[in-house]
Parts: C-alpha cells; structure tokens; sequence
C-alpha cells in the first residue's frame, strides 16, 4: 500500500515510543537530545515537534521553553511524569498542544498526533482497511 507523506514530525528523546507511529502517513525524525534537535531544526522543516519534558541535556522543559520562543506556532506534544502536576502545570502554560503522560499507551499516543496533525480521517480510513483484511 502507497501511503503519501503527509507531515515531518520531530521525536526527542523518546526512547522508541515513536515506533507506535509508523503507521501514520509521517516521516519521523528521531533525536535523543534536545542540542541535536535543536540544531536539526535550523535545516530541518518539520510540521510537528514530541518531545520529553525532561531529556538528558536539558531538564525541566528547557528544550520545549526555547522552541516554543522561537517557533511559538509549531504544534508540539510533550510527554510529562506521571502524576507529575507542576509539569504538566508548566508544560500547558507553553501553549502546547497536547501533554501526554509517560504512561499513555500507544494506541492513545497514536490517536493525539493524528489529532494535533489534522490526520483525523487518514486514521479512520487505515482503521476500516485494516479491519478488511
């Protein structure tokens, strides 16, 4: 099946979590710091940005908090600690757009970048084939 490129999203530091997305029409580009990141964005367009609140190189949403300065518009996911309310608190007050917890299962996770996207029906009509098979 031919399935066209519909955005470039950017994953940081998701330790494989972002493998629950191949089946959407994306093309990921995957980093585990927030530098190498960083530094892909000045080359890189990308539609979306998910990232970890806290990544190895930069903690307490620093990676998020300079992004969304300088590219406030870009849609944005983070992952936050469960039960962790001061960064969920910090990472909604951002502006991004959506915050998921680090134990939201795929199927969930899946479903939010589809929505953030505007991916929608291209999730409903990959869910109907498959069911025909």
């Amino acid at each position: 099946m031919l399935v066209l490129v519909q955005a470039t999203v950017l994953t940081v530091g998701l330790n494989g979590k972002s493998e629950s997305l191949q089946e959407l029409p994306i093309r990921l580009i995957n980093m585990q710091s927030g530098l190498e990141a960083a530094r892909s964005l000045k080359t890189e367009k990308v539609d979306s940005v998910i990232s970890n609140w806290d990544l190895d190189d930069m903690t307490d949403g620093l990676f998020i908090r300079k992004l969304k300065a300088v590219k406030p518009e870009i849609p944005t996911i983070v992952f936050v600690a469960a039960g962790d309310e001061a960064q969920e608190i910090a990472a909604r007050s951002l502006g991004v757009s959506a915050v998921l917890t680090s134990d939201t299962d795929d199927e969930h996770f899946k479903q939010t970048v589809a929505n953030v996207l505007g991916l929608r029906d291209i999730v409903a009509i990959k869910a109907i084939s498959s069911a025909r098979r």
